[in-house]
């Protein structure tokens, strides 16, 4: 299985959109993204976790499931890098590869000697566009898929039974 472990904030630092809306609305910057990686996670069919950094904010570690998305805001006193440390240590194993979503150098060397990948910022924006052109080229493709009969029956008589069908005189 593929699990791609996502900073947050670090990804919202970086994506120019996520950028301008976190510095007067965070809360609809994470949502944002949260919504951005659930379609990643239903195109590519991989697991994601999103991790936020709540250092700052007393209390204890909290785990929610939104969009098949799992969303992590780290318990009191531990940053996301060591959150992200961890869930490495508990996920890389032979059945899972387990890539990081960061543009922090030293947390991407860090992973990489757990034996994570990483995927920069801007690479996961970039495949992100790229999902959103297939999902395109996929819609696309399915409107002209005509539904072939197995009986050849010749387009005038097609449309005929077809306003039938919808009850057109």
């Amino acid at each position: 299985m593929i699990v791609l472990v996502v900073d947050g904030y670090n990804i919202i630092g970086d994506w120019e959109e996520l950028k301008k809306l976190k510095d007067h609305d965070l809360a609809q910057a994470r949502k944002i993204l949260v919504e951005k990686m659930a379609e990643y996670q239903a195109y590519r069919g991989h697991r994601v976790i999103v991790v936020f950094d709540a250092y700052f904010v007393q209390g204890l570690e909290t785990k929610q499931t939104n969009y098949r998305v799992e969303v992590i805001y780290t318990k009191e006193n531990e940053t996301a890098d060591e959150c992200i440390e961890r869930l490495v240590k508990e996920l890389k194993n032979v059945k899972n590869q387990v890539y990081v979503a960061t543009s922090d150098y030293t947390e991407q060397r860090t992973i990489f000697a757990q034996g994570a990948l990483r995927k920069s910022a801007r690479e996961l924006y970039l495949e992100m566009n790229n999902i959103q052109k297939e999902i395109e080229e996929d819609i696309n493709n399915h409107k002209q898929i005509q539904s072939k009969t197995k009986i050849p029956i010749k387009k005038d008589v097609l449309a005929v039974f077809e306003k039938w069908r919808r009850g057109d005189k």
